[in-house]
């Protein structure tokens, strides 16, 4: 596919979605979806040249792009970095050579360093290292190992997370020998201790970062802010406040409206310019669910308040369900605030599950 046709077709797509982000500052931009380290650096320069041309960009966004170490050049991250990029997200997933071929990865474990010490030379405000645990056939000390190959290549940021098995996907057709819950569970705490030591702070349950390196845009996406999606398969989400869109439809009542929308899957479909695969309001009776799904995510207190701001309901509408989650020990609750526990972060899934529309 032609980088610069591409590219063209992500503007044209923003174009008809720009309306939606009037009189909003944008705070962050995230590439990826795939892998966005193979576009050329030109490319990367009209890209986000036509963002700022069409978008209100914050004079210090954080702009993140994902790159796969396999396609990582030291000229062409420079390049990125003058078109703005000033964070990168490197696929690691494992320093192991059996486990990068089982997972049917492109690179190696010294691509994967290699890439990292770059990125580290760069000078950028950060950059973050995917790691995945819980993989097939894997032993604590295998797990650990690759955590101890991460920190010493001193990433502000690092994501860890545990491999999931998705239908439709080799692995979902062929279930590999994973480890059990106990393993799993060994592999955790272990894991959280030798980060803590090593000055990371869990603020995600997949997420950690040294002081002041929080993604900035996972934040926005874990507190139920709005973004863009735009591109190949993207999602989005936009609220419009009183119901109002364009001053063309409005809500009864003035309430807030939840727009989610999707793009679609199919790179010829896209390429010829048709972007918008479906869109759909979120209804009251699903609010309840999607915000806590986001919200509980993060470690931090849940300010009260902002259910209210953000879905247009009462907190009257959640009130059965907070008390019990509440009793089952997953949250506190005070004044102004909502803490999950860490029971309820071991838990997450059955807190959520009380928040289900019926």
């Amino acid at each position: 596919m032609p980088h610069d046709d591409y590219v063209q077709h992500l503007l044209n797509d923003l174009d008809a979605d720009v309306a939606w982000a009037q009189g909003r500052e944008i705070k962050t931009i995230f590439i990826g979806g795939g892998t966005p380290s193979l576009l050329s650096g030109p490319a990367m320069q009209t890209l986000l040249d036509g963002v700022r041309a069409r978008l209100n960009l914050a004079a210090d966004a954080e702009i993140t792009m994902e790159a796969n170490p396999g396609t990582v050049e030291a000229d062409r991250f420079i390049d990125y970095q003058r078109a703005g990029v000033n964070r990168i997200s490197i696929g690691v997933q494992s320093f192991s050579e059996p486990k990068l071929k089982r997972l049917g990865r492109i690179h190696g474990p010294q691509e994967a360093m290699r890439a990292a010490i770059l990125a580290n030379g760069l000078g950028l405000r950060s950059f973050n290292l995917d790691l995945m645990h819980g993989l097939p056939d894997q032993t604590l000390e295998e797990a650990l190992n690759d955590l101890r190959q991460a920190i010493a290549l001193n990433p502000p940021h690092l994501s860890w997370y545990q491999l999931t098995i998705e239908p439709n996907t080799l692995f979902g057709s062929r279930p590999p020998v994973l480890p059990d819950d106990d393993a799993l569970w060994d592999i955790f705490e272990q894991g959280h201790q030798l980060l803590t030591a090593a000055g990371y702070q869990q603020y995600e349950t997949s997420a950690y970062a040294k002081p002041g390196y929080q993604c900035q845009h996972n934040l926005n996406y874990w507190r139920f802010g709005d973004y863009l999606g735009i591109g190949c398969g993207a999602h989005g989400k936009v609220t419009f406040p009183g119901g109002r869109i364009l001053r063309k439809v409005t809500f009864p009542g003035g309430r807030i409206r939840i727009l989610r929308t999707t793009k679609t899957r199919h790179p010829r479909g896209y390429m010829q310019g048709r972007y918008l695969e479906s869109q759909r309001d979120v209804s009251d009776d699903d609010k309840p669910f999607e915000f806590f799904m986001n919200r509980f995510r993060l470690l931090e207190r849940a300010p009260r308040a902002e259910f209210v701001a953000y879905t247009g309901l009462t907190e009257a509408v959640i009130r059965q369900p907070i008390d019990e989650a509440i009793a089952q020990g997953y949250l506190t609750e005070c004044e102004q605030y909502w803490q999950i526990t860490r029971h309820g972060k071991l838990f997450l899934n059955s807190l959520l599950e009380l928040f289900l529309a019926e």
